[in-house]
């Protein structure tokens, strides 16, 4: 069984990718790497195509993955896809992490002790655990994240404090045990939805305090439909729980 691999989502990253790949590859551990490329216009997958034909070696080149996508579908179906990548191939820890450097790549060492030294299914990397961990977003950007949190906690009754986070580490048994072909929202929601139903499932998880930088190159992809989609979904899930308890459960 392969050890770790991190799945990068791209969209229009051709000023961050091959930064964020050496980033991750400079770090102890050897953590793999999955990029989902949605077709980018600006040629996101053309550098990563180039950077993987010049590593030094096969093993390397074997450790940089490609899957590019026929179009723009969204963050949740690019997890999906690499979730299901990395079932198939074997790997025991899999990350979600943004191309952007709002996630620090360090911190993918704090996100596997976690679930290999404490034994949690999941670790979160939170903004929130130890209070606001944010720098260089806007403060109206701030609240609306921080208060949908507090809102998934009320309507859920989950206790994770980051519950939008999208810097996460799984135990390969949690993507085993949730049904990946039910889930349904692409934004913010997935995000919720897939902590949603790792703790509905009975697992463990710890949120890991970060430091969340906006990112200084290339443009968001945040859009109202998204926060639009988080909040009518998360009353949507709570109620398919309670009618349907094992609706997850394969």
């Amino acid at each position: 069984m392969k050890d770790s691999l991190v799945i990068i989502p791209t969209y229009n990253e051709k000023e961050n990718v091959e930064l964020i790949l050496k980033a991750v590859f400079s770090l102890a551990h050897p953590f793999d790497i999955l990029v989902v490329d949605d077709n980018s216009p600006d040629g996101t997958a053309d550098i990563v195509r180039h950077i993987q034909g010049n590593l030094a070696d096969t093993a390397m080149q074997n450790r940089l993955h490609l899957i590019q996508r026929e179009g723009k579908q969204g963050l949740g179906t690019a997890y999906i896809k690499g979730f299901e990548f990395a079932l198939e191939k074997d790997y025991e820890y899999i990350f979600e992490m943004d191309a952007d450097f709002s996630h620090s790549p360090q911190d993918l060492l704090s996100l596997y002790r976690t679930c290999t030294t404490d034994q949690y299914d999941m670790a979160v990397g939170s903004r929130y655990i130890s209070g606001v961990n944010v720098v260089n977003w806007p403060l109206g950007r701030v609240m609306i994240s921080y208060f949908a949190s507090f809102y998934v906690r009320f309507i859920t009754g989950i206790k994770i404090k980051d519950s939008t986070a999208g810097f996460v580490c799984y135990k390969r048994k949690v993507l085993e045990t949730i049904r990946l072909d039910k889930i349904r929202f692409i934004g913010y929601a997935f995000q919720i939805e897939m902590k949603f139903w790792t703790v509905k499932l009975g697992f463990k998880v710890k949120e890991v305090p970060i430091i969340f930088t906006d990112r200084i190159r290339g443009k968001s992809k945040m859009s109202i439909s998204i926060f639009q989609e988080a909040f009518f979904g998360v009353i949507s899930m709570q109620l398919t729980s309670l009618f349907k308890p094992s609706y997850m459960k394969k």
